[in-house]
């Protein structure tokens, strides 16, 4: 049986960063390649919607921004903050690594760890308890519904071995957690 574990550094996204774990996961990504680059650089230069927040009285969500043009809310977690979509997340990462990135949305599981396995961790949409998502928020923006998981989370994929990954999670603390 393989396993394979890289040396990725550990980044907590806490305290600066409460809903920052895509850019925490991307500045372990991005120091692994040699970039010195940390996660409020990259919190300062990620794409954003600035869409203000409205809730009703329940405190729902009724109306917010687009995940898919830039973060949602606020990433210092001073206000509510909620995510960013691989279209806009990708940008940022050709910043730094220009013709080297690819978008594995979509493809085998075993692309995925065919990518680690050639020493280049991945960084991982999946949600706080790391389980299939159960629970679901929506508002809307603009004319069209966003539907996202109640726990939405990105951690650094940087190993596996037979049934299990290896991850860093920036919001636990946690490295090499399998």
């Amino acid at each position: 049986m393989q396993k394979i574990i890289l040396d990725v550094p550990l980044i907590s996204q806490n305290p600066e960063l409460k809903y920052g774990c895509e850019v925490t996961s991307l500045a372990m990504f991005l120091q692994f390649a040699g970039i010195k680059v940390d996660k409020m650089q990259l919190a300062d230069k990620i794409k954003k919607d600035n869409e203000p927040l409205f809730t009703n009285k329940e405190g729902d969500i009724v109306r917010w921004g687009d995940p898919n043009k830039g973060f949602v809310g606020d990433i210092t977690g001073k206000t509510k903050g909620c995510a960013i979509y691989v279209e806009p997340f990708q940008d940022l990462i050709k910043q730094y690594l220009p013709h080297r990135t690819m978008n594995l949305t979509g493809e085998s599981f075993n692309d995925v760890l065919n990518q680690v396995q050639m020493k280049k961790p991945i960084v991982v949409a999946t949600t706080g308890d790391y389980k299939t998502p159960d629970r679901w928020e929506s508002w809307r923006c603009d004319s069209k519904e966003i539907v996202t998981p109640l726990y939405f989370h990105a951690v650094a994929l940087v190993g596996f071995e037979g049934d299990y990954v290896y991850i860093n999670d920036p919001l636990s603390g946690k490295k090499h957690k399998r």
